[in-house]
Parts: C-alpha cells; structure tokens; sequence
C-alpha cells in the first residue's frame, strides 16, 4: 500500500511579547526551542498607539500586554540571535505599522540579511481598530496613505512580505455576526486595493504580486460548523473579488491567504479549565477542513481571562497545535467536507448575505466612508448588544457562566496571584531611564533632520517609507516619528456607535430592566434630578471598547444619562468631566492591566476636586488581589469577567450612587 504523502503543518506561533526587549527575547527563543515554527510578536500599547514610554498617556501601560519598542535598539536587543532570514515573524502593529517594519528591516541589514528574502506579515489594518480595537492614530485618509505606501514599498523591494493582514479578529470580539466579519473585512480589502491601485505606484501588470501578499487574519469562535463554513465563504468571496473587480487570473495570486488566532475574549474567568477544551474546538475549525486551513495558527492560554499567561500556559497551547499536527492522521487526507450537503448549504448562505452587505457598503462609499459615518461601528455595538442580551437571558450558554456553575475546585486556579504572570510595577522607570539614555547618547542633529525630512514628505505626496527608514538609522523614537506624522495629518477619535445603537433588552412589565429602571427613577427623584448621570470612562491606551459600550448602551436603556467620550483619556481629563457634567457615578473600564496606576489617580483627583463622594466602580481584567487593593482605595465595586449580567451591574451602580447620597436601600420589582 502506498504511504499517503502528509500536507506540511500550518506554522505555529505564539503571541508573546511583555516587559521589556530582553525579557521578550528571551521568551522567543525559549519558544522556537520549544517547537514553535514562527514568531508572533505582541507591542505594548503606547508603541501601538505612537507615544513614548515616558508620554503621560503611557503611565502603567509600559510593557503590560506587549513589549515596549521605542527605537532601533529595542528591537535589536528583542531580535538577538534570531536569524531574520530564515524566520517568519507577525507584527500585531497597525497604525505605526510603517514604523516597526522599518525598524524590523534595518535589524535584518545589520545582521547581514537579504531584506527580499525576509518573509512575515504587518498587521497594518486601520480600519477595525476605529471599529474594535482602539489603537488607531491617524484619519482615515492619511492612515491609508501609509498603508497604501507600506505596499507598494513591500511588493518592489520585500516580495515575501505580506505588509498588510485584513484583519476581522477583533470584530467578531466587538459582536460582528459572521456575515458582518466577512463583509467588514472584505470591504477594507476593497479600500486598500482601490487606494494602491489609484495611486499609480505599483504598474498595473505587477498588480497581482499586491493581491497575493494580501493576507487575512481571522476569529475562530467556538461555533465549529458555523466558523468552520465561515472561512469556506471567505475564499469564495476572496476569488471572486479579486476576480472580477481586479482582473487577476492566476488562481495563485487569487488564494485566500488567512492565520488565525482563537477568540481569546471569549474564554471564560469561571471555570477556566472548560477553555482548553474551548480552544480545542476553535482550532479545529480552522485546521480540518483542508480546503480552508489556515496558514498558521496561534492559540490563546486557558488563563488569559484571568491574567498575562506564563510561559508554561503558552506552551500547553502550542502542544495542542503540536499533538494535531504530529499524532493524528488529519494532514493525511483530502478535505473530509467535500460534498457535504449542509456544510454547503451554510456557506452559500453566507456568500449571498455577504455579497449583499457588501454592496450596501460599497453604496455608502466604501469601508472609509463607511467607518466616518457611524454605520459600521453602530451595527457592531447594536450585534454585540444582542449577544450579550441572549447570555444573559440564558437562550445562548455558556458552560460554566450561566449554566452549570456548580464547580469542585480548582486546583489550576486554587492559587490565584501564581495562576498568572505579572509585571514588575518598576519595570516602567527601567523603560524610561533606558529612553532618555538612548535620547542622550544619539546625534541629535540627524535625529532632527530626518523628522524635518518626514513631515516635509508626508505634507507631499512621496512614499514615506524612505523617510521613515532614515528616522530609524538616526535613532528616532516612537512617539517623535508619530508625533511628526500627527502634526501633518491630525489625529482621530473614532465614533463610539454607542448613540446609534437601537435597544437591546426591553424593559416589558416584570423584567430586570423594567425594575432597574424603575429603582433608577425612584432615586433620581429623590436627589431631586431629572434622570441619573452616569460617566464612563477609559483611561490609558486599552482601546478594547466593547464592555464600556455596552455599560453604556444598558445604562441609557435603563434611564440614565450617559456620558462616554470614547477611548484613551487621561485620569485628569475623566476627572474634568465628571465635575464638568456633576455625574453621580463614574464607571472605569480597563482590559490592559493599567488599573493599578490609573484608579487611585482618578480617585485622587476627585479627592482633590472636592468630589470625593462621587462613587467609582471598575470594570476589567482585574486579578483578585488588585481587586482587594481597589476597594481598599475606596474603589465602590469591581466588576471581571465573571459578572456577565449588564442589567445586573446597572442596578448595582443605582445601589452605590444611593450609598454615596446616604439614601436607604431600595427594592423594586417591576
């Protein structure tokens, strides 16, 4: 019998990266001796966003969900011994995508590599973190002009290189139904292959080399068939664009290239243990069918709802990878789906809807115009709304959450504080010490000649990519290149969609919300004003916006006068509007691990503001003895994970603006 020949295993990877250069090198390349085939590197959130570690808006973020980059050396100490030529690295960086790869390629010339040998990908999509994610910068125009250039510059001088990875991952976090993943997805495709092929940089018969190294970074759910067929429609959708709207032949060139990382907020804090078997089945449904697997594949840990992974969590995800890969015969066959009627079925239904959705954006003017007017982000915040109604009326369970919560302990969790990897609190003046050396110990005048250089092409039409690649040889940091780039273009704050979002849960007769609204009415009364005044704030960089929307959307539902600004505010900023719009609760929102720095900073400015008696909850990521050390700094309440009722916490928030006005306690039932 003839041995059947297996298919190569898709790469794997690690999303890894946190405190420092060193500290995260070292944690590569434990990995890749460990049998990871690829690097997946994660910043930290001020090199994400464009600031320095030492920018006021940096505070507590230096290093908590990525390692801090700030300048060339940074990422040559984070890139030691790792041979560049002959690695495949993911950069999770967007809006200063430009600025990272160009940091990336110099690291490779100084180790003497061929740069058009270099393989990997920039993440580089704009548009879902003005939807998502929250790390956005620029406008909408200018942040497409870098993209548009990142290309053009890859495809000539970087071949192997996908410097763009359209990425639906965070949508679906942000409530994106599959339909609304694809067709957002497919929709930012569209924008940049219009913008790189309008801007005459890449000769129209090298406009093919630009569509293959388009790649696509998905969210695998635990809906297996549902995700499974989700990514079949993607590459029908994928060829037929590229097909048809840009006249690419070779079906080469025309393959929907795509990695995956399993949906990471999904994972449950209660009863974590049920989220290895949770990532099991994501991951199936992006590695079984074979005309769809992924082309590489990174896995969360069972612990990331709780806290930062160890590297112990880490590996126990990539032995999952390794144990499907290696042991079990699933490499061995043709696609085991083929023919199958239902799956077909799914998946033709999702190809007309996508198209249909498709089109309706492309007749708004395409995903940018589609993002500048609200819709995009109104239809996310409105889906995830949705979810989060079908939780909590128990129709869609979740093991564990809101169904069988009876639980032996754990002895995975019985030690907490150790279940998870924390960050030195002084790793961040380490950070900022070794910045000012870098900034003393550089020539100044070329630094400044090569940003006066940026500014002066950014202003112009010229690629920026050569501009950029001087500013990293003069030793430019982070936060002056996009610093530069933000006085030519501008910044942008995103819409929040929270407005535009139409009623989630009704507040019939006899329902939660009906009686947490009316608890509200009765204590707005009573402090003599017209309806409650609820703040919600998001101090730091985290820009994972979901939750605070959401607070948001169910406060307003139950009667309260929301005030949410968005993303990426400073303690003193929150404070001033508190005292501005004289709000009777501030609600605090942190997923980044930021909280211990910036809650007593908001509590002291309230303190010093004469607004001390205002309450303060905090909702997030929030390890139990951080949450202990809150309250005991005069936090009102903490709410993690585990608190999924949102009609829930808005009565608690009703519950603590009367303990802070002294009113009794008050039961309603509607």
């Amino acid at each position: 019998m003839t041995q059947r020949q297996k298919d190569r295993p898709w790469l794997m990877r690690t999303y890894a990266g946190h405190s420092t250069a060193e500290a995260s090198n070292e944690l590569y390349r434990r990995n890749l001796a460990k049998g990871q085939t690829g690097l997946s590197v994660a910043f930290d959130l001020p090199t994400q966003t464009g600031y320095d570690p030492d920018h006021v808006l940096a505070r507590g973020e230096v290093g908590r969900v990525g390692v801090p980059v700030a300048h060339l050396g940074d990422m040559r100490r984070l890139l030691k011994d790792i041979p560049l030529e002959r690695m495949n690295t993911s950069m999770t960086i967007n809006a200063t995508a430009m600025w990272l790869l160009a940091l990336y390629q110099v690291v490779a010339e100084e180790q003497g590599a061929d740069i058009a040998q270099l393989q990997g990908t920039t993440q580089n999509d704009i548009v879902k973190e003005y939807l998502s994610r929250g790390t956005h910068v620029f406008p909408p125009g200018p942040s497409l002009r870098l993209t548009t250039d990142m290309i053009a510059y890859t495809v000539g001088r970087v071949p192997k290189w996908n410097p763009i990875n359209i990425c639906s991952y965070h949508l679906q976090e942000a409530g994106a139904t599959p339909v609304q993943e694809i067709a957002y997805a497919m929709s930012t495709a569209i924008a940049v292959l219009d913008a790189v092929r309008d801007s005459g940089q890449v000769p129209a018969e090298r406009f093919g080399d630009v569509v293959a190294r388009i790649s696509f970074f998905v969210n695998a759910g635990v809906r297996f068939i549902e995700e499974m067929c989700k990514m079949r429609a993607f590459g029908r959708i994928w060829d037929r664009v590229t097909r048809e709207r840009y006249g690419i032949e070779n079906p080469k060139q025309r393959r929907f290239r795509y990695g995956v990382q399993v949906n990471s907020l999904g994972l449950t804090e209660a009863q974590p243990e049920n989220n290895v078997q949770r990532i099991v089945l994501e991951m199936l449904a992006v590695t079984l069918s074979k005309d769809a697997r992924a082309r590489a594949v990174q896995l969360p840990a069972w612990n990331e709802a709780l806290g930062l992974p160890r590297p112990w969590d880490q590996q126990w995800s990539l032995r999952i990878q390794q144990v499907l890969a290696h042991e079990s015969d699933l490499l061995e066959y043709e696609d085991i789906f083929a023919g199958s009627h239902v799956i077909e079925t799914k998946v033709e239904a999702l190809v007309t809807e996508c198209l249909a959705e498709i089109e309706r954006i492309q007749g708004m003017g395409g995903a940018m115009a589609a993002v500048e007017s609200g819709y995009l982000k109104a239809r996310l915040v409105s889906s995830h709304a949705e979810r989060r109604a079908r939780i909590e009326s128990g129709e869609e369970k979740i093991v564990g959450v809101n169904c069988y919560e009876a639980t032996e302990p754990s002895p995975l969790t019985a030690d907490l504080d150790t279940a998870i990897m924390t960050v030195d609190p002084a790793n961040e003046a380490r950070v900022v010490a070794a910045l000012h050396a870098w900034r003393d110990d550089r020539d100044e005048v070329r630094a400044q000649e090569a940003l006066s250089a940026l500014k002066k092409a950014a202003a112009g039409t010229e690629n920026l990519m050569a501009a950029t690649l001087e500013c990293v040889r003069a030793g430019v940091t982070t936060g002056e290149w996009s610093w530069a780039l933000r006085d030519v273009f501008g910044e942008f704050r995103a819409p929040t969609g929270v407005g535009g979002a139409p009623l989630a849960v009704a507040a019939e007769a006899g329902s939660p919300l009906a009686a947490v609204r009316e608890k509200a009415r009765r204590t707005a009364d009573e402090l003599g004003v017209g309806k409650l005044r609820l703040l919600v704030g998001k101090p730091g960089l985290d820009g994972h916006s979901n939750g605070a929307e959401q607070i948001a959307v169910r406060a307003r539902d139950a009667g309260f006068e929301v005030v949410y600004q968005g993303i990426r505010l400073t303690p003193e900023q929150i404070v001033s509007a508190a005292v501005a719009e004289d709000v009777h609760c501030v609600g605090l929102s942190i997923l980044s691990g930021s909280h211990t720095e910036l809650v007593p900073d908001v509590l002291a400015r309230l303190r010093d503001a004469g607004s001390d008696d205002i309450p303060v909850i905090v909702g997030g990521i929030i390890p139990s003895a951080d949450a202990t050390a809150l309250k005991a700094a005069g936090v009102a309440a903490v709410f993690t994970p585990k608190d999924f009722g949102i009609t829930e916490i808005i009565g608690r928030i009703v519950d603590e603006i009367r303990t802070a006005n002294s009113l009794d306690p008050l039961e309603v039932t509607a």
